[in-house]
């Protein structure tokens, strides 16, 4: 950390998940001294649930918010560039049938049915290529290439569905590792001095003077710790109500709706690399996308959920539903046999009012207290917006702080990411050259998840045994040393659900040995490569 007068914080951020560690990065960035509690694991609720995509919110040009579109737009391709190892553009298949619908109440479909009333609530064709327009227009798009019409009938895209449909529409957006996003930001701004404490719990923060004291428990050893900082920043995300009713004993008129998301991963279902876009009679909307290179997975549903406190799980009636909604586009239909894995998670959407879960704002809304030193809550926000959030939030403490430097973020890369979208997979290949005991999925995952830094990584090997024991899946002994030093893992399920995805490969002997091993190798100070023989 910084060092600071009496060794006080400028800014203390609650909440280890996607806003709060890109905060966490922004302010360090800036030159200021920046602590970070989460208590569980980086990314372990929201920030590793989304359905991984850098997207601008096609549907939400249906709700009118061009705003939030037009940003999210400008934003796929700044942070495209910035992690083009683990962002990489995605070509999008939306199948047309003259049967598609709004979902109801949305202010297009209300528009159309003063103007149109014949059209009953149907999607035309006419509009999908208006909207298509518009979000290939508002985001002044220069590396991804715009959106056009195809052909189902003979091509790779149209096999794999019912033969009835003819014709689709083709965009782009970005595909992300989510988890992944949210420890390189943490990583990144702990390089920068930030204080990053995970599995750290905020039991209670108060003004005195014109600092905050915040109270902490290390959830693993049961110490209690004190931190003083200048300004406070509620990031909780699900739990950013419960921080202000319960930590911070702030009244506040503004909360969060939250929204269960949950997806299901299937065995493979298509062979070509484009996302399918499905919509519903209901006018909801679905995404098929392939996934990890051997899955597919399909998400997502929009519920409300009761409390932060009730696990979010993909229920077997969400199960069915997402099997429904795809076969009814898919030649062989989807079951639940064809799952190998579900998720859920919670999305804290600022409760702007909205009748349904789907339709309640994406948007992010920042709300700075000022009676006493500052305390920031953030409300809402997706996954694309992100940098632009935790620029605008440090702005907003800007005045606090007169010596802080301006924005940087825009034109700064991840660790790892400091090299050209379109070389990624020229530089995979040449990984697999210079390491030959790589295989070419090996190689392609290894570079998809450190980007430059994977020849780090792999040091001097000039064999698999050189990177010590094999846990599965391609999964070394030296990457486990290297997540638990730079990237804050600290149990198995922190490296094959969040650093990885591995845990779709592993058996559980294979997951339960290597949380075993982390048990009884703590410490991720030195990487020891195992002897040849």
């Amino acid at each position: 950390m910084h060092p600071s007068h009496e060794n006080i914080s400028d800014i203390f951020v609650i909440g280890g998940g996607i806003n709060g560690c890109g905060i966490a990065r922004d302010a360090a960035g800036r030159g200021l001294s920046v602590t970070l509690a989460e208590m569980n694991d980086l990314a372990s609720a929201t920030s590793s649930a989304s359905t991984k995509l850098f997207h601008g919110g096609l549907r939400y040009l249906e709700y009118f918010e061009f705003r939030l579109v037009r940003e999210a737009l400008i934003e796929r391709e700044v942070l495209l560039r910035n992690m083009p190892h683990i962002s990489w553009p995605m070509r999008f298949v939306l199948p047309y049938h003259r049967d598609m619908r709004f979902e109801g109440g949305t202010p297009t479909s209300r528009l159309l049915e003063k103007i149109m009333p014949w059209m009953r609530g149907r999607r035309p064709a006419w509009l999908i290529r208006l909207g298509l327009f518009l979000y290939d227009s508002l985001g002044g798009r220069k590396i991804l290439p715009r959106a056009r019409s195809i052909s189902l009938d003979g091509t790779p895209e149209g096999a794999p569905l019912k033969s009835h449909f003819k014709q689709a529409f083709e965009y782009s957006d970005c595909w992300v590792e989510d988890a992944r996003l949210v420890s390189l930001n943490a990583r990144d701004a702990a390089g920068r001095g930030a204080e990053i404490l995970t599995r750290t719990r905020v039991t209670a923060a108060r003004r005195a003077g014109d600092v905050w004291e915040i109270d902490l428990e290390d959830t693993a050893t049961g110490n209690l710790l004190t931190r003083r900082a200048r300004a406070l920043v509620n990031a909780g995300g699900p739990w950013v109500g419960d921080i202000l009713q319960d930590v911070t004993h702030i009244d506040s008129r503004e909360g969060v709706r939250l929204v269960r998301g949950s997806h299901i991963v299937t065995r493979k279902l298509f062979d070509h690399p484009k996302c399918y876009f499905f919509q519903g009679t209901d006018g909801r909307i679905i995404f098929a996308i392939p996934y990890e290179q051997d899955f597919t997975l399909i998400g997502t549903t929009d519920a409300d959920h009761p409390d932060p406190g009730t696990k979010p799980v993909c229920t077997p009636a969400e199960q069915e539903y997402l099997c429904s909604f795809a076969s009814e586009y898919f030649e062989t239909p989807v079951t639940r046999d064809d799952i190998v894995w579900t998720y859920s998670g919670v999305r804290p959407l600022y409760d702007d009012g909205a009748k349904s879960a789907t339709a309640a704002t994406r948007d992010y809304v920042l709300k700075l207290d000022t009676n006493g030193p500052p305390l920031l809550n953030i409300f809402g926000g997706k996954i694309t917006t992100y940098r632009r959030l935790a620029q605008a939030a440090v702005g907003k403490l800007a005045a606090r702080f007169p010596n802080a430097k301006g924005d940087w973020t825009a034109d700064a890369a991840l660790p790892g990411g400091d090299f050209a979208v379109e070389n990624r997979d020229r530089m995979a290949a040449d990984l697999q050259s210079d390491y030959p005991f790589l295989t070419e999925p090996w190689a392609y995952r290894l570079l998809r998840a450190y980007g430059t830094e994977a020849r780090t990584l792999l040091g001097d090997a000039q064999a698999a045994a050189d990177l010590g024991r094999n846990f599965g899946a391609t999964l070394t002994e030296r990457e486990v040393r290297w997540l638990t030093t730079h990237e804050f893992a600290r149990s198995a399920e922190d490296i094959v659900w969040r650093r990885s995805k591995l845990g779709l490969r592993m058996t559980e002997r294979e997951i339960n040995d290597l949380q075993h091993w982390m048990q009884a190798n703590p410490d991720g100070d030195t990487v020891i490569a195992a002897a040849a023989e």
